[in-house]
């Protein structure tokens, strides 16, 4: 009897060792509520009006007319959509790949540097991440500019004779090189100092074995540093993926510039012509559900290696 009382007791002690206490889930109720409410409502507007007729007067007051699935039906049969899909994605992952590549060797840069040239490069990278936007945009519009461009006058003195006057931003390949160098020099800086604050966490003892078994400088980067910081290298690249898809106001900007907007349109500049534009508001939030749906598509490969990663 006093074991069977023992036995019970002791699974008693065990069931209520295993209840978690609620408390924690009630704190994170307001954070999960303003997060529904400032994410989850754009989303469903999104949705409700990618399903309705929605234009210039719906935007006076008229009721919108349930349309369902004709808005993808009618934005899949443009003849627009596939280039501009095609630009997105090759700008997207050409830019991603590269800011983090470059980010990358600056990171190890940094770590190998002592002193004051460390901090210089922390300081000039923090004020290239801290310059506007619209500024950034403004000095590589004049850097490139075909009149009184620094650019071109440097490559006339160089002997490139045919860079004078060259127009860099009126040519869709040229176009897409400058905003490859805004898109990255201002991505750049995130991205190292990322990597870098997962470099200063590989133990000094670790590189000091390498070293002492014989191991040379490539060899500490490629099968001790990389393999250490993988889950950094993967998360700033999944957050440079989804960045560099959804890049509108670079491309805006340099648009103003002289460019061929049906030939240098990437999605969200696809997305601002439908809705503000062409006032279809309706295709407008199709191509926004697409693009949603694509950068899940785009994420989902490196979420599943993060997930197997915390698993094991």
């Amino acid at each position: 009897m006093a074991s069977t009382t023992s036995t019970t007791s002791t699974s008693g002690i065990a069931i209520r060792r295993r209840r978690r206490p609620a408390t924690p889930y009630l704190l994170l109720l307001p954070a999960v509520a303003v997060l529904l409410v400032g994410l989850g409502y754009p989303v469903y507007w999104q949705v409700v009006t990618s399903l309705q007729e929605y234009g210039m007067l719906q935007q006076f007051g008229a009721p919108p007319t349930f349309a369902g699935l004709d808005n993808y039906a009618r934005i899949l049969a443009d003849d627009r959509l596939v280039p501009v899909v095609a630009r997105s994605i090759a700008f997207c992952l050409v830019n991603a790949f590269l800011t983090v590549g470059i980010g990358l060797g600056l990171a190890t840069l940094m770590r190998a540097v002592h002193g004051w040239v460390r901090i210089v490069m922390q300081v000039v990278l923090l004020l290239a991440w801290a310059t506007p936007l619209v500024a950034a945009v403004t000095v590589f519009r004049w850097l490139f500019d075909y009149r009184t461009g620094v650019v071109n006058w440097l490559l006339v003195q160089l002997g490139f004779s045919q860079a004078d006057g060259f127009a860099w931003l009126a040519q869709p390949a040229t176009f897409f090189l400058v905003a490859t160098f805004v898109v990255v020099w201002m991505s750049v800086p995130f991205v190292a100092m990322s990597i870098y604050a997962g470099l200063t966490q590989v133990s000094d003892e670790v590189l000091e074995a390498a070293r002492l078994d014989g191991a040379n400088g490539t060899q500490i980067l490629v099968r001790i540093l990389l393999p250490l910081v993988r889950p950094v290298l993967a998360i700033v690249l999944l957050l440079q993926i989804i960045w560099d898809l959804r890049v509108f106001a670079q491309i805006r900007l340099l648009q103003d510039g002289g460019a061929p907007v049906s030939e240098t349109n990437l999605l969200g500049n696809f997305i601002y012509e439908l809705g503000v534009g062409s006032q279809d508001f309706s295709g407008a939030a199709a191509v926004s559900i697409f693009v949603l749906l694509l950068t899940v598509a785009l994420s989902a490969p490196y979420v599943r290696s993060l997930m197997k990663e915390d698993a094991a």
